[in-house]
Parts: C-alpha cells; structure tokens; sequence
C-alpha cells in the first residue's frame, strides 16, 4: 500500500481544496473509534444530545476545478463547505443511522484484513440491515458519507472497486511474481482490468505506443481490437464499458503518469451522455470530489464532433430524449465544462439531435480506423 500512497503526493494550488488520504488500516481504524467515542462523549455528558454528523459537501455548488502546478490535467474539487446529516431531522434521520452502519461494516472488514466490493457491502446491510437499506444507490451515496466525514478514500476503507474495464494494445503487463501479459494478445477482449487498486498500482508497465485511446463502448473497443488499430495507430486501447469505474479510471491514471509523453484521445458517442463520461475520465466526478485528483487525466476529445455531422446521413442521428437534456442542462450550468464543449452542447441541445460513434460505419467498418489517423494529426485536437 505504500507505494499507493507515494504516487498520490501532489501540490494543491488552492488553499481551500479539501482531499480524502489514503491511508493505512490502522489509522482508518482510528478515525473510526475517535468518531464512536465522541459521540458516546456527546451522550454521557450532563447535558447529553446527539450530535450532527458534519460532511464535506458533495453538491456542485461546493464544486471548483484546479489545475496542476506542473501538468496541464485539471480536476473538480471540493472546498471546505459542510453539510450534515442529522438523526434529529425526518429527512436525513435515516441517512445518519447508515453511517454509522457502514463504518461499523467497515471497521469489521479492517480488522479482518479483507476487502468486499461495493455490491457485496449492499448485500450484507440488505441482510443485516433491511430498514435502513434498501438500494445499492443508498449504499454509494453512504459510502462517499463516510469519505467525507473521515477524509480518507474509500479503498483506505477496505472497499475495493469493482471493475468492468479492459485493455487492449501495445502495452505489457506484469504482476508481482506473475508472467508478463502481453495487452496485444489478449484477443478483442482485453486485458480485465482488475479492481483491487493496490494491484494496479504495483503493476510493472512497458510499451512503445505513441498514444492512448478512451473508448466508450465495449463494441466499438472490440472492433478496433479485432482491427489490430493499435498495429496501424501505435496506442493503447482502454474502455470502461460505458459510465468510467474508479478502478478503469484508475490505470487510466497510472498509464499517463508512467508514461507522461503519450497523448489521450477520447472517442465517444456526441450526444450528452457520451460528453458526460469524456469529462469524468478527464476531471472526475462531483460525488468523489475529495478523490478526483487521483484518477484525472488530460483527455482530449478526438470524437464524435460536431464537424462530423456533415459527413453524415440524416437517418443516422437519433433524437434527443429527455435523459439527454437533463444531463446537458446539469452540465452547461457547471464551470467545470470549457468553452468548446459548452458549444458543442449547444448544438446537440439546439438540433435536437444525436449521433453514436456507430454511425461513422456508414463510411465502411474500416472507416473508423482512417478516421482516428486523420482526428489525431488534426492539430486542433491535440
């Protein structure tokens, strides 16, 4: 774990951001019974109470992005606004009474050694705890209370991601003590990305790539594998399978800080939701403010354009359903979004329409390989 620590050093240009530690089980386990102790403190006093539970507050009103002092990757971070969950109030009674159930789950965990995904946590408060848990959203949104309120990450917290991304391309791999895995001969597949981050950051990385290629879908990160894209376009292939996990996000990160040089290019569907997933890879999420650092990188988004679109048939937009103008309308609101993106936001709220990186097969299935050769030599993207 020590070397998990050493690589998330950084230097904060602003005074005001606030960061989650990561940090080693007993230390977490300590944060955990001063937390239990001063509220039995609270309760044994003459004039005893039940105390808010004080948080760093996850809302985009709490949210700014900073840069670097010596790279060009920005993140979202949060600053030291608090919010609280209180057992005195009916609408956050319920939500204090899951903090205290989640740290106790685990503080259980640490002192075992062991780690459980966050789905298996769900399945052992639904078990233990029916009353108070009923949706694995509620288990997240807690998960992230206990970060905010403990200031250290939820893998200090024995809570280990669980992965849906893959690898693919001119990339070696290898594990402490195993064979070197070979990204390039893992078939269309990939190379699964494991979610225990401890791993990941131990793994022994070479490769002769010139660049690195986010894919957001499966399919697509498929049929550039099959391709052998990589073979024409020396890069390294990641996808997340939709929607980045931490653990993808993750390697994602330790890939561009091994090899600083390799530009990022991001290919996803124009539409909202496809600039939504381009722009948590690059600056991380609101509701892992305190964590974003770790997992930013300096993404550029290569496709889907809006200078695409001529080149295309009409029959292959698709409307724009309502998701989509909710997810534009949180995002144009945010300061987070540059300028460039904002307008081409626009134009996809102002047409009324869509286009998936599919569409771009109307020129032939080996279009997509030419047409990243030609967005990546376009020097306005890079």
């Amino acid at each position: 774990m020590g070397g998990l620590c050493k690589s998330s050093i950084m230097f904060f240009s602003d005074q005001h951001l606030c960061f989650a530690d990561i940090l080693p089980p007993p230390e977490v386990r300590a944060r955990i019974e001063v937390a239990v102790l001063n509220f039995l403190k609270i309760l044994n006093s003459p004039t005893p109470a039940i105390s808010d539970l004080s948080l760093i507050d996850r809302r985009s009103s709490n949210s700014k992005v900073s840069r670097g002092l010596l790279t060009d990757v920005s993140w979202i971070f949060l600053s030291h606004s608090f919010c609280t969950r209180s057992l005195m109030r009916a609408n956050t009674a319920k939500a204090f009474i899951r903090v205290w159930k989640v740290m106790e789950m685990c503080y259980q965990v640490l002192v075992q050694e062991k780690r459980l995904t966050q789905r298996e946590l769900f399945y052992k408060l639904l078990c233990g705890s029916p009353d108070y848990f009923t949706s694995q959203l509620q288990v997240n949104r807690t998960i992230q209370d206990v970060v905010a309120l403990l200031r250290c990450s939820r893998y200090s917290l024995g809570i280990m991601a669980s992965s849906r991304g893959a690898v693919a391309g001119r990339l070696l791999l290898q594990e402490p003590n195993q064979e070197v895995v070979d990204c390039s001969a893992c078939g269309s597949s990939g190379y699964a990305i494991s979610g225990d981050l401890n791993l990941l950051e131990k793994l022994v990385m070479k490769t002769d790539a010139r660049y690195i290629i986010v894919v957001e879908k499966h399919a697509i990160f498929q049929r550039l594998a099959e391709d052998c894209i990589y073979n024409q376009i020396p890069s390294i292939l990641i996808t997340a399978k939709g929607y980045p996990d931490i653990a993808t996000r993750f390697l994602l990160h330790r890939i561009s800080r091994t090899f600083p040089d390799l530009p990022i290019f991001g290919l996803v569907d124009w539409n909202p939701a496809g600039l939504a997933i381009l722009c948590t890879f690059k600056f991380g999420s609101i509701g892992m403010g305190l964590e974003a650092y770790r997992y930013a990188c300096n993404v550029k988004w290569l496709g889907v354009r809006k200078d695409d679109l001529e080149h295309l048939p009409e029959q292959s937009f698709i409307q724009l359903k309502p998701r989509d103008l909710q997810i534009a309308k949180s995002m144009a609101s945010s300061e987070i979004l540059p300028d460039n993106y904002k307008e081409e936001l626009a134009v996809m709220v102002e047409s009324g329409k869509t286009a998936e990186i599919e569409a771009l097969y109307f020129h032939g299935y080996d279009f997509l390989g030419r047409y990243i050769a030609k967005k990546i030599v376009q020097a306005n993207y890079i």
